[in-house]
């Protein structure tokens, strides 16, 4: 049988709606009507926005160990700041690319499966980097570029299905409590990452804490989570699926979706940059100010600067987070177009505490840390807001593929070049190999994150002028009658073969 004549008793990969529990079944079990819609009861709804934070989480943890232990990895391979932006930059550039493969596939295939497979290639080839050794750098690069595929395969997928078992209300909250798994992640890689190293005395088995916990995580989802019904909760029964070019064509003319993604990108530049080389530059600064001694193991550097930027980060993100919801839903009962309002002001706020952290690093350390404090708190307000908007101003069936354009766009304007961006002018600005300036030159590079934000929350600004109306046109959306539709032959839209799509 050709993969243009699945019948209806495809197998569950080739079905969005496979494991959907029987309404009769669910019925005695369920009380509200959104679980009885998507056909997933509400106690295991609850349990799939578990299941998928603990994964969102150690993603997270996973991208940013590396940050955790960089003064190690540049002393144990003696390279300089442009190659060690280089492992933030592959990790991006193989995420990036890789997005819009499982944005297509996950609008049109179960995704449950989908994330499984992503997660299992992701624990391998994790576990596979840490035993790189030291004359093959290329070789760290090479397996930091593929563990993008796990990432791709999980991030454009897991907040659609919070989206099909959840609305409004219960939509944002779910939502706010995924993207506390962001910070929280992050900020345990930094602290998991040094922490580790230092027992252990050796960078390597940082990275060996992550694919145990992934392998839960492929033995979670298997057994736990279930499929949820693409829409159903927004009783959206006329909706099908349309061609990937039309998604791309629609998406194109969304200007909440374009703007808001527009914004999210400097969030992504900003993070990004900071994320990598933040602890390095404090602890470069306490090196220049004489607090720190420099590297002397090839292996370990004595630094406790990732383990306090950790904690840090993973207060400001769940501090970042919380009040960015609260205040977006407060403001909505005033005005629609609050969502918007709330990100700009985060990231406008952001700039200026960015901007002073930096530049007090080498006079006040206590003085750095709050500054850093306040401008991650004001960054973090975004995440979930962000990702709320495109949910509501794009119809159910292109959400994965928005989602998937979302972070194309985001990490290649973004953290995807930032990072290696940061290290190549800070070594252009380098007049010598002295502390001073191995401190000075990062240190002035930096600075470009603040400017970046205020460009970010001008974008967001624009967003609040459209937000409105694009959020009705969505919610009204009819398909029209020369659009065209992507329909198997078994007769249901929820079951697209790849060669009629392609066709």
């Amino acid at each position: 049988m050709s993969l243009g004549q699945h019948s209806s008793d495809s197998a569950p990969l080739f079905s969005s709606d496979s494991e959907a529990e029987a309404p009769e079944e669910a019925a005695g079990r369920r009380g509200g009507s959104e679980e009885a819609a998507s056909g997933v009861s509400g106690v295991r709804a609850r349990l799939i926005v578990c299941i998928l934070c603990y994964i969102n989480l150690l993603n997270y943890m996973d991208r940013f160990t590396v940050a955790g232990v960089l003064p190690d990895i540049e002393n144990y391979f003696q390279i300089d700041d442009g190659k060690s932006g280089l492992l933030q930059t592959v990790f991006i550039c193989s995420y990036m690319v890789l997005a819009p493969v499982f944005g297509y596939l996950g609008d049109r295939y179960n995704r449950k499966y989908i994330m499984c497979g992503g997660i299992a290639f992701w624990s391998v080839v994790t576990l596979a980097s840490s035993f790189t050794p030291q004359q093959h750098f290329w070789a760290l690069l090479l397996t930091r570029g593929l563990v993008g595929v796990g990432e791709a395969s999980y991030s454009t997928i897991a907040p659609t299905i919070i989206a099909d078992l959840y609305v409004k209300e219960k939509r944002t909250s779910m939502l706010s409590v995924f993207y506390f798994a962001i910070p929280v992640g992050s900020g345990l890689g930094y602290i998991v990452g040094s922490q580790v190293s230092a027992v252990a005395q050796d960078w390597h088995w940082a990275l060996r804490v992550t694919p145990a916990l992934g392998l839960i995580a492929v033995l979670l989802l298997l057994f736990v989570v279930r499929e949820p019904k693409r829409g159903a909760v927004e009783a959206r029964a006329e909706l099908h699926q349309t061609s990937w070019l039309t998604d791309l064509r629609t998406l194109s003319r969304n200007r909440s979706f374009v703007l808001s993604t527009l914004g999210f990108t400097a969030v992504a530049f900003v993070t990004g940059s900071l994320a990598l080389w933040a602890p390095t530059f404090l602890f470069r600064a306490a090196v220049f100010s004489g607090q720190k001694a420099p590297c002397a193991d090839e292996a370990h550097c004595a630094s406790s600067e990732s383990l306090i930027f950790g904690i840090i980060t993973v207060i400001t993100g769940v501090l970042g987070v919380f009040s960015g919801v609260q205040v977006s839903r407060h403001l909505r009962r005033k005005t629609p177009r609050a969502d918007p309002y709330v990100c700009a002001a985060g990231l406008l706020l952001s700039a200026p505490f960015l901007y002073l952290a930096i530049v007090f690093a080498q006079g006040s350390t206590a003085a750095t840390y709050v500054f850093i404090f306040l401008g991650e708190t004001f960054l973090s307000m975004n995440w979930a807001i962000v990702a709320d908007i495109l949910l509501y101003v794009v119809v159910p069936t292109r959400r994965s593929t928005a989602e998937a354009l979302q972070i194309v766009v985001s990490h290649l304007l973004g953290d995807a070049g930032s990072p290696y961006m940061i290290g190549v002018l800070s070594d252009s600005l380098r007049r010598s190999d002295s502390f001073l300036w191995r401190f000075r030159s990062l240190q002035l590079s930096l600075l470009l994150c603040s400017f970046v934000a205020v460009v970010g929350g001008a974008f967001f600004l624009a967003t609040a002028l459209f937000v409105e109306s694009d959020r009705t046109r969505a919610e009204s959306h009819v398909p029209a009658a020369d659009e065209p539709i992507v329909v198997p032959k078994s007769g249901r839209s929820t079951r697209v073969p790849v060669s009629s799509v392609l066709i």
